[in-house]
């Protein structure tokens, strides 16, 4: 598995600036990995912008920062990226408590071990 910590945001409203919350801190299981490569693939062929894919919150272990409760609805939003159409994600979801955005960070899907 790879442990990710990458910086987090929150979004209260669409009518809000994002914020940022501290380090959000995951896992990505093989199993996740591979669908990741596969979204990207996709999306090369396709010509599609992005994709949204549920997480897995059994492998997950998602840590939020001090002061954050539980995420629902978590996704990984899968999008290319620059002339090379390197495929990046990021982790996406809603609070809980209040239904707020929340995201991570992009880590390029080829840096996954």
């Amino acid at each position: 598995m790879n442990t990710l910590s990458i910086d987090g945001w929150r979004k209260a409203d669409n009518n809000s600036k994002s914020v940022p919350i501290g380090t959000l801190q995951f896992h990505v299981s093989e199993a996740e990995h591979l669908r990741l490569e596969q979204a990207e693939e996709e999306l090369q062929r396709s010509g599609a912008r992005d994709t949204m894919i549920d997480a897995d919150m059994q492998t997950l272990e998602l840590v939020m920062p001090a002061g954050f409760g539980p995420l629902n609805e978590c996704k990984w939003r899968v999008y290319l990226s620059g002339e090379e159409g390197r495929g990046q994600f990021h982790l996406v979801g809603y609070g809980a408590q209040d239904g707020s955005l929340f995201y991570s960070n992009a880590v390029m899907v080829d840096l996954l071990g």
